[in-house]
């Protein structure tokens, strides 16, 4: 299966890859590695996604060359779609596409098996390791850029090797990727443990807001834009923020409701767009609760978009305990 797209991505010149909105370390990990084994072969390649890159990995080679805008999609010869569930999942490009051909690269056992070509491998621990496969079997050599791509894909959806998607073959891949230079705590440090005091400011607003289901199953907590502005920090460094409460006892689902910035002023009744990001500890596939309300994402990590009040999205997340 990848020689077979590889010989097929010898056809074309112009790539245009994207990831999906609220990108986390695989998304613009395996942009960055797939758009650099390509830039390699001698291939024209923009990278895209709809959001900023997260300061948490601006650290890794590559990350600069990622646009917000492309204008004429359609004037690419295809679209490789990365670590997304669905097309829609990239955002406000997927409605301005036209006929382009698109390869669908993914390892969420949500996906929708969109696109002419695809490799969609459920059992990989991210599609950075995907990435990983395709690259060798074009040719390409892994660069220092790539390698550091790869690994940081890998960690971050394995949650530093603490999943059960943690394979040996995964494991065997960083390794490789170490022996290429990649340095782990020079990763770690960035990823994992940098933190600005405007983060913490942040972080002390958010957990202000936290509450537990009375069972104790599900916690919630709130990041609204006035959080934002008052603490002063990057609103592309947000989402992480739910992993704190994951990690209490006995709370099998952690979640956290983000007021987006272009929320719609015309909805009624002080309602805004809100980002719901859900962690499990295992016990719960969060990724079969996202895809409910239109989202998705992995059995212990997922999110999805909805419209409402703040109590309307706080009684909506809440209520999830009588199902679980």
């Amino acid at each position: 299966m990848y020689a077979a797209v590889a010989r097929r991505l010898e056809e074309h010149q112009k790539y245009l890859l994207a990831s999906h909105i609220h990108p986390d370390g695989d998304a613009i990990g395996s942009l960055i590695a797939l758009g650099a084994a390509l830039k390699n072969c001698g291939k024209t390649v923009t990278l895209y996604n709809e959001h900023e890159v997260p300061p948490a990995y601006r650290f890794l080679p590559g990350s600069q060359m990622i646009v917000r805008n492309v204008e004429h999609a359609e004037s690419y010869d295809a679209l490789i779609v990365l670590d997304c569930s669905k097309i829609e999942r990239i955002g406000n490009l997927a409605e301005s596409l036209g006929d382009i051909s698109v390869i669908n690269i993914d390892h969420h056992c949500s996906n929708k098996n969109f696109g002419g070509i695809q490799i969609v491998e459920p059992e990989a621990s991210a599609t950075a390791e995907i990435i990983y496969r395709l690259v060798k079997a074009m040719g390409c050599e892994i660069s220092n850029e790539i390698a550091y791509a790869i690994y940081t894909g890998i960690i971050t959806d394995t949650a530093s090797f603490s999943f059960n998607n943690t394979t040996a073959a995964a494991l065997k891949i960083c390794g490789e990727m170490l022996e290429k230079g990649v340095d782990p705590s020079y990763v770690a440090r960035n990823v994992y443990i940098t933190y600005s005091s405007e983060r913490i400011r942040f972080m002390q607003m958010v957990l202000d807001t936290f509450e537990m289901t009375e069972d104790g199953k599900i916690s919630f907590m709130m990041a609204t834009q006035e959080m934002i502005r008052k603490s002063g920090m990057r609103p592309d460094n947000v989402g992480r923020i739910v992993n704190y409460a994951k990690h209490i006892e006995n709370v099998k689902v952690s979640a956290l409701a983000l007021e987006e910035s272009n929320h719609n002023t015309e909805l009624p009744g002080g309602q805004s767009n809100f980002h719901v990001s859900l962690r499990s500890d295992g016990s719960i596939d969060v990724s079969q609760i996202a895809l409910r309300f239109g989202g998705g994402g992995h059995n212990r990590a997922a999110g999805f978009n909805i419209e409402g009040t703040f109590p309307e999205v706080r009684d909506t997340i809440m209520g999830l305990a009588n199902e679980i």
